[in-house]
């Protein structure tokens, strides 16, 4: 129902890059939110980067002027752009999509399985 799937991780030396996408199984246009988060072992998952239904964008301190997230609604896809990466950009990426369902506001959250970012020094 709301299948995503990331890919493009990897392992990367200091200063390289990589580009995550994330593939709906439906149209993202559905989505009043994406973004990516990240979990490093032993540490609470965190907001890397956000987009909403209007490309309108906000990115953590750590990552901006070197992370860019973007969404192609045709291809129902959503990419993480990653350069100048670090150790400390080392972590499990994930992919996630809100939707509000309620005039309240309640949201429903879809999320990918994750896939591994490796920064070696």
């Amino acid at each position: 129902q709301g299948q995503l799937v990331e890919s493009g991780g990897g392992m990367v030396q200091v200063g390289g890059s990589l580009r995550l996408s994330c593939l709906a199984s439906r149209s993202i246009s559905r989505f009043d939110n994406m973004g990516w988060y990240r979990q490093a072992p032993g540490k609470q998952r965190e907001l890397v980067a956000g987009i909403n239904s209007d490309s309108n964008t906000n990115y953590a301190d750590s990552v901006k002027g070197r992370f860019t997230i973007s969404r192609d609604n045709a291809k129902n896809t959503m990419y993480l752009q990653m350069n100048n990466l670090k150790p400390e950009d080392t972590a499990v990426y994930y992919c996630n999509a809100r939707k509000v369902v309620t005039v309240e506001g309640s949201t429903v959250d879809y999320w990918g399985q994750g896939t591994q970012v490796t920064v070696s020094s």
